[in-house]
């Protein structure tokens, strides 16, 4: 697996929008914030991680297969720009790790005989707070 990602410009739009939050008249006068969309079908990844990557976005996935992140850390576009890129870079490659399988296992008989020594003890405690004769 190599560590370089390739992304096809052609599947990338980006959109600058107005910022929300504090900031004053900076904030208010500047499409600062940035949305990328990048559409995940029409892309050159493989089957898998393309599954991997949609699991991962979650809500930010829309019904046609985009992928929408919306950046507006900073107060310069081509900084909020540079970080909606690197975000994307990231997901994909989250997605491209293939999850370790997990083993199952069970927990030992010396272990269940402690944890129901633990409750019986607990309770026993809890018993000795009550008033004598409540029976």
């Amino acid at each position: 697996m190599t560590n370089d990602i390739i992304l096809d410009e052609s599947l990338i739009t980006e959109r600058f929008v107005k910022a929300s939050g504090p900031g004053g008249q900076h904030v208010n006068k500047t499409a600062s914030a940035v949305q990328l969309r990048y559409d995940v079908h029409a892309s050159a990844l493989a089957p898998a991680i393309k599954q991997r990557l949609i699991r991962l976005a979650g809500s930010r996935m829309t019904q046609d297969g985009v992928l929408i992140l919306h950046v507006e850390d900073h107060r310069s576009q081509e900084r909020n720009r540079a970080e909606a890129r690197t975000r994307l870079i990231r997901l994909i490659r989250q997605a491209s790790r293939k999850p370790k399988p997990r083993i199952k296992s069970r927990p030992s008989l010396s272990s269940i005989k402690r944890r129901k020594d633990a409750k019986a003890k607990k309770g026993q405690t809890k018993a000795l707070r009550k008033k004598p004769g409540l029976d």
